[in-house]
């Protein structure tokens, strides 16, 4: 591949450089939208010159444009993704806190603790209602449970080269002007912490070029017949006769007419749709996610933690920014923890790879309360938890019995 020459003026910030005219060697011929740098000589190449008024072209030096043409140029990964510049990602300040308000446990009485068993109970076929309506309370133990959850709303954006069927419209190509690199293409924001997935077509990106798979003719030969527009007759298996007669399907002649085709041996081109020239653009692929952490202290053995995800709980403290900060000074000092934690883990993991356009920080008091009863002489517990008053019990008094 030919590359040509230029000089770099540090103080303008543009590279004047010096084009002719090469075509890239590749499956589908792609041309190259600008050029890529070497730490060398400080080449540069540009494909499909053809298209510009003039050799001699002027372009900035933006280290985050060189970096997205490049990747466009390699052939190894068809979906390249591209971190955002650091302009594009807030800074965390140092030494900087968020304090958390006090907050009372609830507590659930008798009638609320038996009526939400009753409820349980009538649920379930198995069991029988009546050791629920007759047990005796011996204690209501409050238990106080945080949930911690950190919500990280993300942008990401890669890019890939696509193809449509050329049917004349307008094309926005080089001669247009330069692509912009890829997060400075405008795309508007859905609701906040939604996920979404947009595809736009990057700015001056487009080219036309004959059909790769029917080379410009606008139609393929028929794979069922093989162009010859007929098929070997599957009943009599091409001998034209069957039992000693004329097959009647083929009426004896061994073939008959491709369906498939219609005895044309050739079929319209199902990637140009017959208009022999395609339309390729760079398509820019930005992803949208709500990028949720929860976290709940472990602190009860005979309580299931995952029955705390189908219920909610009082989000007394919310805390929402461009950037969250750990929490200091709550009661329950392993929440403090988890979220300095948690914090730090999602401004390293997708500041690297993604845009982070807002956090929240939630800390939900959920309800979990503790009954021991006794019924029948024998002594028994269950667990009343969430805002729903769910319940959840290993063992219970009386089950129902099919004969």
């Amino acid at each position: 591949m030919a590359l040509c020459k230029g000089s770099y003026s540090h103080t303008s910030g543009l590279q004047q450089v010096c084009l002719t005219q090469t075509y890239q060697r590749r499956d589908l011929q792609r041309p190259l939208l600008a050029g890529w740098m070497t730490s060398v000589d400080t080449r540069a190449t540009l494909q499909e010159v053809s298209l510009f008024s003039s050799p001699l072209i002027c372009f900035h030096l933006d280290s985050s444009f060189i970096s997205f043409m490049f990747v466009l140029m390699c052939p190894d990964d068809e979906n390249p993704l591209y971190p955002p510049p650091p302009a594009y990602n807030p800074q965390p300040e140092l030494n900087r806190n968020t304090l958390v308000p006090n907050v009372r446990v609830p507590t659930v009485s008798e009638d609320v603790a038996r009526e939400a068993l009753i409820k349980f109970v009538e649920s379930k076929w198995m069991y029988s209602s009546k050791p629920a309506r007759n047990l005796t309370f011996k204690e209501l133990r409050p238990i106080t449970v945080y949930r911690y959850r950190l919500e990280t709303y993300t942008e990401t954006r890669a890019s890939a080269w696509q193809f449509e069927p050329y049917t004349g419209q307008v094309v926005d190509g080089p001669q247009c002007g330069v692509s912009p690199p890829p997060w400075d293409v405008p795309v508007p924001l859905p609701p906040r912490y939604t996920d979404m997935v947009e595809k736009v077509r990057v700015p001056h990106s487009s080219f036309v070029k004959l059909c790769h798979k029917c080379h410009g003719c606008g139609r393929t030969r028929c794979t069922f017949c093989h162009g010859r527009g007929q098929k070997r007759c599957t009943f009599c298996h091409g001998h034209g006769r069957s039992r000693s007669k004329p097959c009647t399907s083929c009426h004896g002649r061994g073939r008959r007419r491709c369906t498939s085709c219609h005895a044309h041996g050739y079929k319209t081109c199902s990637v140009c749709n017959g208009s022999q020239n395609l339309l390729h653009f760079i398509q820019l692929t930005v992803t949208w996610k709500n990028n949720i952490a929860d976290f709940i202290p472990d602190r009860q053995p005979d309580f299931p933690d995952k029955r705390f995800e189908k219920v909610t709980g009082d989000p007394f403290f919310s805390d929402e920014n461009i950037l969250v900060y750990p929490i200091q000074g709550f009661p329950d000092q392993e929440i403090c923890d988890v979220s300095t934690k948690l914090i730090n883990e999602h401004l390293n993991h997708f500041s690297a790879t993604s845009r982070i356009l807002q956090q929240r920080q939630t800390i939900e008091l959920v309800p979990l309360t503790h009954v021991f009863y006794f019924y029948s002489g024998k002594e028994y517990n269950f667990f009343v938890y969430g805002m729903e008053n769910k319940v959840f019990t290993s063992k219970y008094p009386s089950v129902c019995t099919v004969l």
